[in-house]
């Protein structure tokens, strides 16, 4: 079975000793990521929209090292700085995810840095043409 697991040099993947994504055979979890650019600068401060964007492109660029695509994402999950941004995310997610439909949920949360609006993590299954699970 597949054991992989990804980091992207996130500010606290070595200190708290966690992954950017794992893949446990044909299961893959992306872990919560930001809208932190690699210089370390919070990318778009207050527009969820665009750090939404932001994000799930650094989550599919991640998904690929283990062999996933957006395509397989089962369920995506949204920490907010303030709820009354989830629409922004909503349009987002519904462009990115159009035709897939992941299950979602959202829910308010202190973040880490001022400015930062959202937080997004997902879950994907890898099946293989037959649509069995994929073990390789």
């Amino acid at each position: 079975m597949i054991i992989k697991n990804v980091k992207t040099g996130g500010r606290f993947e070595e200190i708290g000793a966690y992954s950017r994504v794992k893949r446990v055979g044909p299961f893959v979890y992306v872990a919560g990521t930001t809208a932190i650019e690699p210089s370390g600068k919070l990318h778009a401060p207050g527009d969820t929209a665009a750090q939404s964007r932001y994000i799930f492109k650094r989550i599919e660029d991640a998904m690929r090292d283990v062999g996933a695509t957006l395509q397989q994402v089962v369920r995506t999950r949204a920490y907010f700085t303030d709820m009354a941004t989830a629409g922004e995310f909503v349009q987002v997610h519904g462009e990115v995810f159009k035709g897939i439909d992941p299950v979602t949920c959202g829910v308010e949360a202190g973040l880490t840095m001022d400015g930062m609006m959202i937080e997004i993590e997902v879950d994907a299954l890898i099946l293989d043409s037959n649509g069995e699970f994929d073990f390789n």
